[in-house]
């Protein structure tokens, strides 16, 4: 099955070690730029208590919820450390500057 890509804007959009949010459907969809460039996607809610990812502080490859220090992979969306949980992870490419989101399959 191939993959529905999706054009949500441009890098320069996201400031460095921040993230901007786009709507897919019901879900809140937080987009991460990281200091060296790297661009990831996760659904915006923390696995603990569905906390704003999007607010957190980007750093070390995982951001950190606002509200309860929980340390989220922005690669695999997996709790590290102590804590167990996970929260969806959205394909992400880059086409130049454009971020272009897997959005479910193509049809």
């Amino acid at each position: 099955m191939t993959q529905a890509w999706v054009r949500v804007g441009s890098i320069n959009d996201i400031p460095r070690r921040g993230a901007r949010c786009v709507k897919s459907g019901e879900m809140s969809i937080a987009i991460f730029r990281t200091a060296d460039d790297r661009v990831f996607a996760l659904e915006d809610k923390c696995p603990h208590k569905n906390g704003p990812l999007s607010q957190g502080i980007v750093h070390d490859g995982c951001v950190t919820c606002p509200l309860h220090n929980w340390v989220i992979s922005l690669e695999t969306g997996t709790a590290q450390g102590a804590d167990e949980g996970q929260t969806m992870s959205i394909p992400v490419r880059l086409d130049g500057d454009e971020i272009i989101l897997g959005l479910g399959p193509a049809k």
